[in-house]
């Protein structure tokens, strides 16, 4: 009987991949608070640099779906006193 071998990736990749995910995300909020600070200050009127701003509301609505998912995926549901119970009877 052969073995098929299948090559696997590099540990360094996935460290690689996660780290330019998470740099994405920090470059984009840094752009929609680079863009908010030039509204703030009325550098930028949002009627006249349209595209850029249809931009930035779609960066910022993708950012908050983001948040939004990486909070449900890492919110522990479990109530504590049940826990509790289970592991003082040993299960």
């Amino acid at each position: 009987m052969t073995t098929l071998h299948m090559p696997h990736t590099p540990d360094w990749l996935g460290t690689v991949a996660a780290f330019v995910r998470q740099a994405f995300w920090v470059i984009a909020l840094g752009l929609v608070l680079v863009y908010a600070f030039f509204f703030v200050l009325g550098a930028l009127k949002p009627g006249d640099v349209g595209a850029l701003t249809i931009g930035v509301v779609i960066v910022l609505g993708l950012w908050l779906l983001r948040s939004w998912a990486w909070q449900r995926r890492h919110r522990d549901e479990r109530d504590p006193e049940l826990v509790r119970a289970r592991e003082r009877r040993g299960f």
